[in-house]
């Protein structure tokens, strides 16, 4: 189950940069979307809490922040235009790999 919960958290992580970019525009502060990016952040931050009763802190929060950069990544192209250069997904692959390597190597 703890694995269940690290990938949610990581999950949780996409909300708060989306919510925090739709939150601050030009005409001023978007409390709801501010409010969503808050509520991400908790979210994310208790389910990591409950992993971390399973899965080494190093690994959890490695994992964690990996899906929350990978995620943010492609929604950023997605939902933004970002920049979706062969470069650029290479990379991002490069922490996919990684996380999966912790997730093969992890004790619990």
């Amino acid at each position: 189950m703890a694995w269940l919960y690290l990938i949610a958290a990581g999950v949780f992580e996409w909300g708060w940069p989306v919510g925090l970019k739709y939150g601050w525009t030009a005409e001023g502060l978007r409390w709801g979307w501010i409010g969503f990016a808050i509520l991400c952040m908790v979210g994310s931050g208790a389910l990591l809490l409950l992993a971390q009763r399973s899965i080494p802190m190093g690994t959890a929060y490695a994992i964690w922040t990996g899906i929350g950069a990978a995620g943010t990544f492609l929604i950023g192209i997605w939902l933004f235009g970002e920049a979706a250069s062969l470069a650029r997904f290479f990379y991002v692959g490069l922490i996919l790999i990684g996380i999966l390597g912790l997730r093969m190597t992890s004790p619990a």
